[in-house]
């Protein structure tokens, strides 16, 4: 009992030097962090422009020596937009091109067969094939956009130059598989980097506003609270490109053999970014309970901005352990260290905003230990232990504080809720 007295005197300054350590370390990994982001961008930018200008050419190559020579300027086109399109949807642009190069073609031909040429009819032949696309595909795209511009070469060319509807098809047939033989192929890009890509943004500006979150509380600043909140709810574009990451990432390890094994590291890294979503609106939840509680002036126990801070570190250290297939030990570590300062945080005492946001923080280090593979029960279960074991260092069970030695005459024994009886006196006995 003495040691945790003195530990406690103690921890006022220990609490600042371990969060100055924590900030020196964030700083320089947030530098490093944002040189390593330009850097693969850098890269992925000059896969994409290479596999690009790879595909136009053998694309105009493959055309001229299956369709013989010519101006085979659909087949390179249809090549780089296959390439430049979204890395994710490349398989279903290059479907979607097929389809609708193959409606422009039919709509075209019909109606010039019974309207005949001119402006009217152009007109007439791109509006029915564009409705058509659209009913086909039910939204706009690389299908509703080939059909149009099929229709216009059909309706408009095909007097003067017949035979255009075959070379169309073939073009826009060597073209999507050329495409996709180079993203699958030649030069796939490195599944794993296209998800740290996209990762990266969104670790980095959620655990930075987790930082100050924490520091508001620290320094009892509603309004810095306030600005962190505003600054997650600005997260929902990186979090698409994330979404969009993940897509890609998905074509790239199921079509590309060289790229096979990355399939594990893949499917582990991809199930711990879907937890990531949810844990922004926990994040979210926490900053507006912060602000709220510093408004009304609520106690703030030392303990409940470093289960904040916490947070934001198992967050890296997740991260980190997908990036470079690591185990997650050190990350479920955090988490329960995080749920044990929640729980101290509640046994120093907390008003109505402090316990929501106690809870909120806690079902975030659940949804934390679910990334690391555990099922709901399980993490669930090492949250409350952590925390219980936390709220217990601080507030001794009641139970523990009440236990009596039981003496030989009986007197002193524990009656109802752990109280103990008290002898009956003479008085109430003589009467």
């Amino acid at each position: 009992m003495a040691d945790r007295r003195a530990d406690t005197v103690r921890s006022p300054l220990d609490r600042v030097v371990e969060r100055s350590a924590h900030a020196l370390a964030r700083a320089r990994a947030e530098g490093g962090s944002a040189g390593r982001v330009r850097l693969r961008q850098l890269e992925v930018t000059a896969v994409i422009a290479v596999q690009a200008g790879l595909a136009a050419a053998l694309a105009a190559l493959l055309a001229q020596w299956l369709l013989g020579p010519g101006a085979h300027v659909f087949a390179p086109a249809a090549a780089v937009g296959t390439i430049a399109t979204a890395i994710g949807q490349r398989a279903r642009r290059t479907f979607e091109l097929l389809v609708g190069v193959g409606l422009g073609i039919v709509v075209g031909d019909l109606l010039r067969y019974l309207l005949g040429s001119g402006s009217w009819q152009t007109g007439l032949v791109v509006t029915l094939a564009i409705a058509t696309a659209l009913l086909v595909a039910g939204r706009g795209g690389a299908l509703v956009g080939q059909a149009g511009g099929t229709a216009v070469l059909i309706a408009t060319l095909a007097p003067v130059q017949p035979g255009l509807e075959l070379p169309r098809i073939f073009d826009a047939l060597v073209g999507g598989l050329v495409g996709l033989f180079v993203v699958a192929l030649l030069l796939p890009v490195n599944p794993i980097r296209v998800l740290d890509r996209a990762t990266e943004p969104v670790v980095a500006r959620l655990t930075a506003q987790l930082d100050a979150v924490a520091q508001a509380l620290t320094r009892r600043d509603a309004d810095a609270a306030q600005r962190a909140l505003e600054d997650l709810r600005g997260l929902e574009p990186d979090v698409g490109r994330l979404n969009e990451a993940l897509s890609g990432a998905e074509e790239v390890v199921t079509i590309a053999p060289v790229r096979w094994h990355r399939r594990a590291q893949y499917h582990r890294y991809a199930d711990a970014v879907a937890h990531l979503e949810r844990l922004i609106l926990y994040a979210r939840s926490v900053a507006r309970r912060s602000a709220t509680a510093l408004q009304y002036d609520e106690p703030v126990p030392p303990a409940l901005p470093d289960a904040v801070g916490r947070l934001g570190d198992a967050v890296r250290e997740l991260h980190r352990a997908c990036r470079v297939g690591a185990d997650f030990t050190r990350t479920r570590q955090l988490v329960e260290e995080g749920a044990a300062l929640a729980g101290r945080a509640w046994g120093q005492g907390v008003r109505t905003f402090g316990e929501a946001m106690i809870s909120d923080l806690r079902t975030a280090d659940s949804e934390l230990l679910r990334a690391t593979g555990c099922v709901a029960e399980e993490a669930n279960s090492a949250v409350r232990r952590a925390a219980g074991a936390g709220e217990a260092e601080v507030r001794p069970p009641a139970r523990a504080r009440m236990r009596r030695r039981v003496r030989a005459d009986g007197r002193g024994v524990p009656g109802r809720a752990g109280v103990p009886r008290r002898p009956p006196s003479r008085t109430s006995g003589a009467a």
